[in-house]
């Protein structure tokens, strides 16, 4: 076992969730779980403002994911709604409105290059469709070309300058 402060830190431990208002944390102990007030989640929160199935946690390439499960009270990174969310270090993380703060070392879990700057992230930059693949960008129209002849003004009626 490691020592990380004063707690001991399993080195199959993928890190923890720490309450913010008190209590034990939680070990993230699989690179996949499953976060909601049924007894079949991985992390159970028995609470009634907390969803059978609210979120999901995800290891990816060294860095936890957050993914909300359309929970009904929703899951927030930092304060900020998500649906989906890249977690870094020492990010809150609230379920419902149950806070958590989460504790890990990219380093140790297999991430090698820096993660992508989430404030550079522009979600709405691209459609649905863009995004799935199943659509290419939509080239802004050309300029009228000069083979295309103006458009004519008609002439002044007779007796005008």
């Amino acid at each position: 076992m490691e020592r990380e402060g004063s707690r001991d830190i399993s080195t199959a431990m993928y890190g923890e969730l720490i309450p913010q208002g008190g209590g034990d944390p939680i070990p993230l102990l699989k690179p996949l779980l499953t976060v909601g007030r049924r007894e079949s989640a991985d992390i159970v929160l028995r609470f009634p403002n907390v969803s059978g199935t609210h979120c999901e946690l995800s290891l990816v390439d060294g860095y936890w994911i957050v993914k909300d499960l359309a929970s009904s009270n929703g899951t927030k990174v930092n304060g900020v709604r998500v649906s989906e969310q890249r977690l870094s270090p020492g990010d809150k993380l609230s379920v419902a409105r149950h806070h958590y703060e989460i504790a890990y070392e990219p380093s140790k879990l297999g991430a090698v290059t820096a993660p992508v700057d989430n404030a550079t992230y522009n979600p709405f930059a691209k459609s649905l469709l863009e995004s799935a693949g199943l659509e290419t960008r939509r080239r802004p129209p050309s300029p009228p070309s000069a083979s295309r002849a103006a458009p004519r003004r008609p002439d002044p009626p007779a007796g005008r300058p």
